[in-house]
Order: C-alpha cells, then sequence, then structure tokens
C-alpha cells in the first residue's frame, strides 16, 4: 500500500471520471447532497480536510460506496493507529504533487539543477473499511436541518462580513462586478430556501476572490461565454461547494447550473489538467475566505 507512481495518465483518469460524472447528470461537487449526506469535506485522520481534487474524487467514492464517514486513512495510517483494514477492501486514489531532481551539465562545463513537476498516486481508505479506529471515526455526520426562508443565521452573516466584502441588495440578479469591486445580492426574502441565498452568495464571493489585490486570479478570460469564463464559474461553483461544506451549509444548484454544462464539458475534454487547475484554485479561494474571516470558527 506504499505510495506509487501510477503508469497510467492520472491526469486523464481522473478527468474522465469527473465527466462521466457531469454526464451522468450531476456534478461530483454537488453529489454528497444528492443523497442528503451531511455537508463536509473529506477528512485525513487529524481532522484536516482534503482540498483540490481530492475532494471531488473521495466525495465520488463516498457516495458510490455508500460511506457515511467523512474521514479517510492511509493503510499505514491505520496501523499505526492500532486499526487495521479489512481483507479484500479497495483503497480510493488520491494525487498529489511531488518533484524531480535532475541536475544537468550546462554547454560550459557547469552543472544545473532544474524540478520537473509531476503527480504522484496513493489510496486511502474511508474508516468504514476499517476494524479498531476509535469510536468516533465511525459515527455519520449529522444531517443538516434546512434554513426556512426568511430565517437568517448570524454566523454565516457575520462569517461574510467579516470578510469586508462589498455587499449590496436588490434587483433580480446575483453577480460579482470586478471593476467596481462588490457582490450584489437578491434580497435575502427573494430566494426559495436559506440555502439558496447563502450558496449562491458563496459562489459570488468566491468570484470576490479573483480580484487583482486578492487571488490574482486569471482563467484566461477575453469574452463572455469563453473557455476562460467557463473555467472562471466552474472555479466559482466548486469553491462555492467548498466553503458550504465548510461552513455546513446544505448547497444547493444554482438555476444557471445547467447552462454551463455544456461549456464545462468542453474544456474538461479539451484540456486532461483543467480540472485538476480548477479544484486547486477553488481550495485557494475558499481557504482565502476562511483566513479574512478569522477568527471566527467556520464549523458549525
Amino acid at each position: 500500500m506504499n505510495n506509487v507512481t501510477a503508469k497510467r495518465d492520472i491526469h486523464q483518469t481522473v478527468t474522465d471520471r469527473i465527466v462521466a460524472s457531469i454526464e451522468a447528470g450531476t456534478a461530483p461537487w454537488l453529489k454528497p447532497w444528492a443523497s442528503a449526506q451531511a455537508a463536509t469535506r473529506p477528512l485525513r485522520s487529524t481532522g484536516q480536510p482534503y482540498n483540490g481534487v481530492n475532494v471531488l474524487t473521495l466525495w465520488l467514492d463516498a457516495e458510490e460506496k455508500g460511506f457515511s464517514s467523512p474521514y479517510w486513512f492511509g493503510f499505514q495510517t491505520a496501523l499505526k493507529m492500532g486499526a487495521c483494514v479489512r481483507k479484500g477492501e479497495k483503497g480510493s486514489a488520491i494525487v498529489y504533487a511531488n518533484k524531480l531532481i535532475k541536475t544537468e551539465e550546462t554547454p560550459d562545463g557547469d552543472e544545473k539543477t532544474r524540478a520537473i513537476p509531476f503527480l504522484k498516486q496513493s489510496y486511502v481508505f474511508n474508516a468504514a473499511q476499517i476494524d479498531g479506529l476509535p469510536e468516533h471515526f465511525y459515527t455519520p455526520a449529522t444531517p443538516l436541518e434546512k434554513t426556512a426562508t426568511g430565517a437568517r443565521e448570524s454566523r454565516l452573516d457575520d462569517f461574510f462580513a467579516r470578510t469586508g466584502v462589498d455587499l449590496r441588495h436588490g434587483g433580480g440578479r446575483a453577480f460579482y462586478r470586478v471593476d467596481a469591486d462588490f457582490v450584489q445580492m437578491p434580497e435575502f426574502e427573494d430566494f426559495h430556501t436559506g440555502e439558496s441565498y447563502y450558496s449562491t452568495l458563496a459562489h459570488e464571493m468566491t468570484h470576490w476572490t479573483r480580484h487583482p489585490l486578492r487571488l490574482d486570479r486569471d482563467m484566461g478570460r477575453k469574452a463572455w461565454g469563453d473557455a476562460g469564463y467557463a473555467m472562471e464559474e466552474l472555479v466559482a461553483e466548486m469553491g462555492a461547494a467548498f466553503l458550504c461544506a465548510d461552513l455546513g451549509i446544505t448547497a444547493e444548484t444554482r438555476e444557471d447550473h445547467a447552462s454551463y454544462i455544456a461549456s464545462w464539458l468542453e474544456v474538461l475534454k479539451g484540456d486532461k489538467r483543467a480540472i485538476f487547475t480548477a479544484a486547486s484554485k477553488a481550495s485557494a479561494a475558499a481557504e482565502y475566505l476562511q483566513d479574512l474571516a478569522e477568527p471566527m470558527q467556520v464549523a458549525a
């Protein structure tokens, strides 16, 4: 169960799986809530959440295999905790970046070293596949209660206020305007549920992080509807999903979600690294917003 470099094309394998999920009707960043599982990111044994594309693939595996625990363990980690993966259980693949340091001789006879980045793959197991863990790792997350229309949550309002965003209300559209640097939202009462309001706000707040004075995120957008535009929307979708999971919000699908599916599929099929880039940017956005909102604790 040691970490090994996958002989197959990891980028293509993961991309194909994400594409298949979208084409089947449900984007993987929405899948955990389709079966009423509590919103949470996959967690390491330490309680630290996974980031990037690993969130998506572990969410997919949890949904497909019916795992209710958010905790995942490496084979050796489980052993060190006095537990053991049950015989016959199959692990779930995760990926992480590594570098190969190569030394080359220059035409002048000097030596030059360069780092060659590559992906490595290892396997983790859900708590449901392991015997002998402390009991709390097996306890399913408590299902979330939906926020009724008109019932604001002060902890969520405080979270977004602490970021320092210029948040305005009114009208019938939700958007972020980068030139004037503000987020516009319809009135809270105009949304069908509290989750609709807060998850929509999380989406627009992810866009807000792209400003040059914040994360300075440029996805190559040149015109409305182009590949760069689709990538930024993909980042915002996943960033909102990650943030909702961290805040304990049951995310809801945006009304414009369906209109982006074709463009996302086109981007993902045309670039096997696109989902990795978008997921990484989404994780960075969620982390940035949480850092701004401290010292408030994000978990419910």
